[in-house]
């Protein structure tokens, strides 16, 4: 990203243009401070997550689990039916200030460089999964291209989960392996989402003319692999998630926030067929481990 992204960004004027436009005012607004910042809210659900596996009693357990059934109902009954709307917003704005059609022209290489970041991922995944089985990754790869294009409909890990499992039985993984990964890895592993976010979050900062470097994209990569792990599996639900560390470690404003959303958004099914398709290679990456120890 950061070497093709340069030539295909003009930084500056659009997204400068678009947060000067003149909004529509609300009926009413209520102020709702939030209860902790971002890096405080996540070191104590890291914390609490850690003591709440070393210990014995399910009260506490229960409550957290009660409070995400909470969160995710939240998110996909009341903010995901809004999005549309909220798109629609973010590029009746860009039409106002007459910038749409520039920022589409960016969105579209932007998708499209993404697209093949996605390619090469699995790719790449599918060849190390190839080195401890020994068998051609394409042919691995191939036979994964179900559930690739069941998630491209679904946008969601977790309705794709019969497919991933079902092609995974036919790369020679082993059932109760299978059985154990592929719902595991459809929650906590979202290679392709992580991607995404990145490599929009790097175009938007070099559109905006904002300054990054590496260790500022390091620490938040790293603070963004952890967030990851606890998106709700909701189509939309990692760029919500991640909206936060957006804001405190990248400095996005509301306007750049919006545009992360709508961007993600248009390309949200690409992330999730990554997704579940890259869980196969883990799948065979530890069956052959499980059998290794079993062989012993």
């Amino acid at each position: 990203g950061g070497t093709v992204f340069p030539s295909l960004i003009e930084p500056g004027a659009p997204l400068e243009e678009v947060s000067e436009a003149q909004g529509i005012l609300p009926y009413f607004s209520v102020s709702i401070p939030p209860l902790m910042n971002v890096m405080t809210a996540l070191v104590l659900a890291f914390t609490l997550g850690l003591g709440l596996a070393s210990l014995n009693s399910d009260a506490l357990k229960n409550v957290a689990r009660d409070f995400q059934e909470i969160i995710v109902r939240m998110i996909s009954a009341v903010i995901l039916p809004l999005l549309p709307l909220y798109i629609f917003g973010i590029f009746l704005n860009m039409t106002h200030s007459g910038q749409v059609y520039s920022i589409l022209m960016v969105f579209i290489k932007i998708i499209g460089v993404i697209f093949v970041l996605h390619i090469f991922l699995l790719v790449f995944q599918y060849s190390i999964a190839a080195l401890f089985v020994h068998r051609n990754p394409f042919k691995l790869l191939s036979k994964m291209l179900p559930a690739y294009f069941t998630a491209l409909g679904t946008q969601s890990s977790a309705a794709t989960i019969p497919v991933t499992l079902e092609q995974t039985k036919k790369n020679g993984v082993s059932a109760e392996v299978a059985g154990f990964v592929i719902p595991l890895c459809a929650t906590i592993h979202l290679s392709g989402s992580t991607l995404k976010i990145v490599a929009c979050a790097l175009a938007l900062m070099m559109m905006q003319g904002m300054p990054f470097d590496f260790p500022l994209f390091a620490g938040f990569i790293f603070m963004l692999g952890i967030t990851m792990v606890a998106a709700p599996g909701v189509p939309g639900g990692a760029i919500m998630a991640s909206l936060g560390i957006l804001q405190s470690m990248l400095g996005f404003d509301e306007s750049a926030q919006a545009l992360m959303i709508a961007l993600y958004i248009a390309m949200d099914s690409f992330g999730t067929a990554c997704n579940v398709t890259g869980d196969g290679a883990i799948a065979l990456i530890i069956d052959k481990i499980m059998g290794k120890n079993r062989a012993e």
